[in-house]
């Protein structure tokens, strides 16, 4: 007689101090999109990019949950710990951002009405989902020493950041073509972008083994070449790019300066990140923990 096959339940993935973080997180995002959709005021580009984010957080975070609950999570061909550890800085990254993009575009002062106190309470609780997210990223962060997967360590989790970034960089782009300084910089951001990410990928899909040497020794050489490609482009992106002068009066909410100074803000933030990675990295190769 044939068995049927039962699914393990698995309680300590909602019992966990991670699992009660991405409980939270749930329930939070699901809180936020459902008041911003309760306005219906979300048009734009910047209300579609905070729309996906509370609701693709919400989405991943439920199936994350529900694959733990079931133990479903070792079928699926991908480092598990990984993915979990990269999808928490991301979105605590996506949720942090749309907590401050949502309320400088949407809340005007004064804020008395119903859909203004909505609004309000959308952004509230986004900010909360932040930090279920920022809880979560704290408590799988690998410990000096631990033998973990690579996303969940200082290194693995500035590279999700430092592709954020790049994205957030690639977004303020306007006008570039008409400067070769300008063109080389957005090479910059295009080519650490790409490589980034494909580390990512090839460490979530399990494809480190395939790499010719080893990741730690990789990282350090192309953290080094990032971090100098990143020097130039803080030199050069606001050399050429504010070459008109100081911000015109004319300029709106869109305006090129801003864009501009956006850019070289994020610049300087992935400039620290890489700077960063490489000394982790650095450490990782030539200090051993006991």
């Amino acid at each position: 007689a044939g068995t049927m096959a039962m699914a393990t339940v698995n309680l300590h993935a909602v019992t966990s101090w991670v699992g009660i973080a991405r409980l939270f997180a749930v329930v939070l995002s699901c809180i936020a999109f459902s008041l911003v959709a309760s306005t219906g005021d979300f048009k734009g580009s910047y209300g579609t990019w905070c729309m996906f984010t509370w609701c693709f957080c919400f989405a991943v975070t439920l199936l994350v949950l529900v694959l733990e609950l079931l133990e479903l999570y070792p079928k699926l061909p991908l480092s598990w710990d990984d993915f979990t550890s990269a999808f928490s800085m991301l979105a605590a990254l996506m949720v942090f951002t749309t907590s401050v993009v949502f309320p400088s575009i949407f809340i005007s002062s004064p804020c008395s009405s119903s859909k203004c106190a909505r609004q309000a309470a959308a952004t509230t609780v986004s900010f909360l989902c932040f930090f279920a997210y920022a809880l979560e990223v704290g408590l799988t962060r690998a410990k000096p020493g631990d033998i973990s997967s690579f996303l969940s360590t200082v290194p693995g989790l500035l590279k999700v950041f430092e592709a954020y970034v790049a994205c957030l960089i690639f977004s303020l782009l306007d006008t570039y073509s008409s400067k070769g300084g300008l063109q080389w910089c957005v090479a910059v951001y295009s080519i650490c972008f790409i490589v980034t990410l494909i580390i990512i990928i090839i460490t979530i899909g399990r494809c480190i083994t395939y790499i010719p040497c080893p990741l730690e020794k990789m990282l350090v050489g192309y953290n080094t070449l990032a971090l100098m490609m990143y020097i130039t482009a803080t030199v050069l992106w606001p050399l050429y790019s504010f070459q008109g002068g100081n911000r015109p009066d004319t300029c709106g909410r869109n305006c090129w300066w801003d864009k501009n100074l956006g850019v070289t803000f994020l610049t300087i933030f992935n400039l620290i990140a890489y700077l960063v990675d490489l000394v982790y990295s650095t450490r990782m190769v030539f200090i051993r923990a006991p």
